[in-house]
């Protein structure tokens, strides 16, 4: 009776730390800084960071998603005061990995001095707006294509 408990218990364990473990390696959101006041987020959809962040209405959409066939959305997110001033660094909302192209952007950006006028003319018209009590947020959506889950991951 002990032996079982002990077994079930170990079994137990083990199943708990191997999702704690498929977690944790997905989970690889964090801050880059390139400078005092440049840098930016890489962010995975509803992480933690993410929700610290307040990104609750970025247009991300799944690639995994059976009904998508692979496409899918990451999003890069801009929050500005109500003068339209950068005023946070930016994140790069990203389901893979993110790509050069927007990083070098949105690298370049610093905050205090970047405009929505600058983010414009970078990445033309914002996608989507929220409200935040001392400004708003920008989003854009960046379409993006998985080969590896056009039939929902099967071969």
């Amino acid at each position: 009776m002990v032996m079982r408990r002990g077994l079930c218990a170990g079994s137990l364990l083990l199943i708990v730390s191997s999702f704690a473990g498929a977690t944790s390696w997905q989970d690889d959101s964090h801050y880059v800084s390139l400078g005092p006041r440049t840098g930016y987020y890489i962010v995975r959809p509803d992480s933690r960071l993410s929700r610290q962040l307040g990104l609750y209405e970025a247009p991300v959409i799944d690639t995994a998603d059976p009904l998508r066939h692979g496409y899918g959305a990451d999003a890069l997110a801009f929050r500005f005061n109500r003068n339209g001033v950068l005023i946070a660094p930016p994140a790069y909302i990203v389901q893979a990995l993110p790509y050069d192209f927007y990083i070098r952007r949105i690298g370049s950006l610093t905050r205090g001095r970047a405009t929505v006028d600058s983010v414009e003319a970078l990445f033309g018209r914002g996608h989507s707006r929220a409200a935040r009590p001392d400004g708003f947020l920008w989003y854009y959506a960046l379409p993006v294509y998985n080969p590896f889950e056009e039939w929902g991951g099967r071969r």
